[in-house]
């Protein structure tokens, strides 16, 4: 036994974390052998869903042995931003691909035609992975902020959103890689300039608040918080006005789809793809700033 206690770390096993940590542990590995025994995964989506498990796995049993072990101690990061960080992007990843993969490889016509053991074997993957991405919601839950519990920056609901919007941004750039000939007029670049300006600038201040480095900043980290996401709310809407018009109006797009567009690659699907998506990135940073204002208000003006 250290000084300090324990060398090994028991609550990180026994602790309600620590049964969610296990849980993700053995849904990830469930997932992962019922796809090589005879689930099987083919094309793009195939490997990037193996990609997420097989990473999520990896990492999670990193992030167990460390904290088991203490050894993250010896870390240059804040642990608990890491971890709630990682857990939050897990959710997200787990759940597109426990979506992606029964519709690309689940068919009800495969039976009774076909071998229905290929089938019931992906069934049974998609469940599993529905139950990891829950697992992983559970640790979010379990460590985002409470009232009179002092908690890193990234388990309060303005952190969660932080990796939403970078998740967000991650989609609308597949998106626009896939095709959308973003390049035929300025007002589409500025948008994508938009797009990619916000998104570099929350990966940095996640970075930084993992890291440990926020007393980089020049400024108090809640009130560059604030002013960063004041900043993007402006700037996704204007590019959530601009972006429709130069792709749908009649003057510089189309507003309706055209005939004969091949599915999967149709700039226009693209486009409207990157619209919605867009729309949903303005709702989370709205939602952002009125929280980070909101807990600002709060803390200068406790209740008595």
């Amino acid at each position: 036994m250290s000084a300090t206690g324990h060398y090994l770390n028991r609550a990180a096993v026994f602790s309600p974390v620590g049964g969610a940590r296990l849980c993700q542990l053995t849904l990830c590995c469930a997932v992962i052998s019922l796809v090589i025994h005879a689930a099987g995964y083919s094309a793009t989506y195939g490997t990037f869903c193996m990609a997420v498990w097989t990473s999520c796995f990896a990492i999670t049993a990193a992030v167990f042995v460390l904290d088991v072990t203490r050894l993250h101690t010896c870390l240059p990061v804040s642990w608990e931003n890491l971890t709630v960080t990682f857990a939050s992007l897990a959710v997200l990843l787990t759940l597109t691909v426990s979506v992606i993969y029964p519709v690309y490889f689940v068919r009800a016509d495969d039976c009774p035609y076909n071998n229905c053991e290929v089938r019931n074997f992906r069934i049974a993957v998609t469940v599993c992975s529905w139950a990891a991405c829950v697992a992983y919601g559970t640790e979010v839950f379990l460590s985002r902020a409470k009232p009179g519990r002092a908690v890193g920056y990234m388990a309060t609901p303005s952190g969660i959103l932080k990796v939403v919007q970078i998740f967000v941004g991650c989609v609308i750039f597949v998106m626009l890689a896939n095709g959308s000939d973003f390049t035929s007029h300025v007002a589409t670049v500025y948008c994508v300039a938009v797009f990619g300006v916000c998104f570099a600038a929350s990966v940095l201040l996640v970075a930084l608040t993992v890291s440990g480095r926020t007393a980089a900043l020049r400024l108090p980290f809640e009130r560059f918080v604030v002013v960063y996401t004041f900043l993007a709310v402006l700037l996704y809407l204007s590019a959530a006005v601009v972006w429709p018009v130069f792709c749908f109006d009649r003057k510089y797009g189309a507003p309706l789809r055209p005939q004969g567009c091949p599915r999967g690659k149709c700039s226009w699907d693209v486009k409207l793809a990157v619209t919605v998506l867009c729309f949903i990135n303005v709702s989370l940073y709205i939602a952002d700033l009125v929280y980070s204002q909101r807990s600002r208000s709060v803390s200068q003006h406790p209740r008595v």
